[in-house]
């Protein structure tokens, strides 16, 4: 093989060589920027390329994915004195790849920069309680001032997330003594809350006990009231027919006879138990003669049926 031939051979891989530097493959979701000469001449997106030999030059690759930047832990100061360490991470995304390119040098560094800027000055405008209860304040409040501050950079800020907010040792330990207090204050009313309405359910108890022993003890009464009169109503009515009876039994045919007899039997019934039981006895002026006696009798039963 003489020189010349190895001098072609030579060229040819220079030019192959160059040729394929030529030729760019962008990735799905970038974009390449290409500078002619030192100038901007455009921008790749996804897809195959071809550049101008020696004068086309890929300056910058972006990526047009979202991005999460982390924001390194700083030192506040709330409203009211407390110093506090807060991190969190930021989210932005391309949109112009040219202005990311040249309108700021690092927009990432400067998007923490601002971040931690703005989280300062909003942590300062609260007390250490409510740092807790607004992160959400506090990341639209961060979004707010980036997404403003890097519009020129052709970054969009899609949103940012408090991670950590750390309070001092000493404010740590005080907080969990008040949530202790708190908690312990909770349970205490919980329980008299409980013993309360205790109470109340023993007491409402009481008094249906008491109103349900009264209303019985009334049915009670009205029962044996009611009862008592239907045995006197029941005597009445037997007394009643009794006589009845009886008097129906006199205005037959001997019936004055069976009277006299009754009479005179119930006489010296109770006249000889008198006799039994006593040692002095009384004797009336016409005791020979009971004949008088059932006389009488008869004429009160004369002047009854009259």
């Amino acid at each position: 093989m003489d020189a010349q031939s190895i001098v072609f051979i030579v060229i040819g891989i220079i030019v192959f060589f160059i040729l394929l530097s030529c030729i760019k493959i962008v990735p799905q979701r970038s974009a390449y920027i290409v500078e002619r000469l030192g100038k901007y001449n455009g921008t790749l997106t996804a897809g195959f390329h071809f550049l101008m030999p020696i004068i086309d030059k890929v300056s910058y690759k972006h990526t047009l994915k979202e991005a999460a930047i982390d924001v390194a832990s700083q030192s506040c100061i709330t409203k009211d004195n407390i110093a506090v360490e807060v991190d969190g991470v930021l989210y932005l995304q391309i949109i112009d790849p040219q202005k990311a390119s040249y309108g700021i040098d690092n927009y990432g560094f400067a998007a923490i920069q601002i971040a931690q800027t703005t989280m300062r000055s909003v942590i300062g405008r609260l007390d250490l309680d409510k740092t807790f209860e607004e992160r959400e304040t506090i990341n639209t409040s961060i979004v707010n001032a980036v997404d403003k501050a890097s519009d020129p950079w052709g970054v969009k800020i899609t949103r940012y997330e408090v991670k950590n907010i750390t309070p001092p040792q000493s404010i740590k330990d005080a907080m969990e003594k008040q949530m202790r207090a708190e908690r312990e204050k909770r349970a205490m009313i919980a329980e008299s809350e409980g013993q309360k309405q205790a109470k109340i359910n023993v007491a409402e108890g009481d008094k249906q006990e008491l109103i349900a022993r009264s209303e019985g003890e009334k049915q009670k009464r009205i029962n044996e009231a009611e009862g008592k009169a239907a045995e006197i109503e029941f005597v009445a009515t037997a007394t009643a027919k009794g006589i009845r009876e009886i008097a129906l039994a006199i205005n037959e045919k001997g019936g004055i006879d069976a009277v006299n007899l009754r009479v005179a039997e119930q006489y010296l019934g109770e006249f000889g138990k008198l006799a039994k039981t006593n040692n002095t006895m009384i004797i009336p002026s016409n005791m020979s003669d009971i004949s008088s006696i059932i006389a009488t009798a008869t004429s009160v039963l004369d002047q009854t049926k009259k």
